[in-house]
């Protein structure tokens, strides 16, 4: 067998529209904050449901810029989730502040809104959810806490692009919301790119700005900004891959699905769940358990890719060595991060592919 983690072959059904939206750019001459920047922000705001959407370079650079947009800097805390990639905490240290890591809940991987509240202190500025694996966090329980203490919200959308919590699109909750647009997520482009979404008119205003170097007017600088703007060419690609989200979304969701029927009773293998009320578009398709080392060797023998995200939970990366935690501060983490693998899934992947893979699990537990 030869079945990838992830295979870009979905693209082909789109070359030629991929093609012509290539050659649209060169053809205009107009290479940065063009025409294809603001018409794909209204469509993504379209597609969202929201009043406002601003492009950026990639998704850790929305989260920085909305951080930044909300005030939030030096001396000020952000609670973020212990089980997530490293993004999300960076952001925070990007603006100065603090990431503070709260658990996830073990059934669902996504931050637990019973926890919020006790790592709350008075330093705290926001609370950034993050919609784990594709499965929608539980957003209506996080901004009551968030109103209740005053607290802002900013969403990690990148890995839950389509997905819903009672009915609303992840990403339009929190004041100001990041998403990426990596080639791996479920809308990618064919290069880095990210997106702030929001409702607050002020808050787009003030990331537009930040990203193009504290500038409204070419030359006139307000205030000190950056360069993280949205290329024109990945803006093309990303208006042709649009359209086609919510159906590759369903692709995704009955991988997910037949993966769940094959695998069930399948030794001490536990099967992602659906939080209640929120939906999941399975970024990524998330099993666990302890015999997760051997299993991905075991695959991998028989021409399987897995992937495991993420070996090295925040708190224990080098990187975080100064906040003085130590293995066994969370434990939840620690333990999806110790059993997590995940499964090969992309739009179009035969059935086959998905059977042989669940059958290679199966004959691996004995099953």
């Amino acid at each position: 067998m030869n079945i990838p983690f992830l295979s870009f072959g979905f693209h082909e059904q789109i070359r030629e529209k991929l093609l012509e939206a290539s050659i649209r750019v060169i053809d205009s001459g107009w290479f940065v904050n063009g025409e294809e920047v603001s018409a794909f922000q209204n469509e993504w705001a379209d597609y969202l449901a929201c009043g406002h959407t601003v492009g950026t370079s990639n998704g850790l650079d929305a989260l920085i810029l909305s951080l930044k947009a909300l005030g939030i800097g030096a001396g000020d805390e952000v609670i973020v989730p212990s089980n997530t990639y490293v993004a999300t905490a960076l952001a925070a240290t990007h603006v100065g502040a603090t990431p503070v890591f709260v658990e996830p809940k073990i059934e669902t991987y996504n931050i637990d809104p019973r926890r919020i509240e006790a790592a709350i202190t008075n330093k705290t500025k926001a609370i950034m959810p993050v919609h784990l694996y594709g499965q929608a966090a539980e957003m209506t329980a996080i901004m009551e806490i968030a109103e209740r203490h005053g607290l802002f919200v900013v969403e990690d959308n990148a890995q839950a692009q389509g997905a819903q919590h009672k009915g609303q699109k992840t990403g339009t909750f929190g004041h100001c919301n990041g998403t990426s647009f990596y080639p791996g997520k479920n809308l990618g482009a064919l290069g880095d790119a990210g997106a702030v979404s929001t409702n607050d008119a002020e808050l787009a205003h003030k990331v537009k700005v930040l990203s193009n170097y504290g500038s409204q007017k070419k030359y006139y600088n307000e205030v000190i900004g950056h360069n993280n703007r949205l290329d024109e060419m990945q803006a093309a690609f990303l208006r042709v891959k649009l359209p086609h989200l919510d159906e590759w979304t369903a692709q995704r969701q009955a991988i997910a699905s037949a993966y769940r029927e094959w695998l069930n009773g399948a030794g001490d293998l536990v099967l992602p769940v659906t939080q209640v009320d929120s939906s999941h578009v399975y970024h990524l398709f998330v099993v666990r358990t302890k015999q997760r080392n051997a299993l991905a060797q075991h695959l991998n023998e028989n021409g399987i890719g897995t992937l495991i995200h993420y070996p090295v939970p925040p708190h224990l990366q080098e990187c975080y060595q100064n906040l003085g935690y130590k293995r066994g501060d969370f434990p939840i983490a620690e333990e999806i991060a110790d059993t997590a693998l995940s499964l090969p899934v992309w739009p179009g992947m035969p059935d086959a592919d998905v059977l042989s893979v669940a059958s290679s699990i199966k004959a691996f537990f004995n099953v």
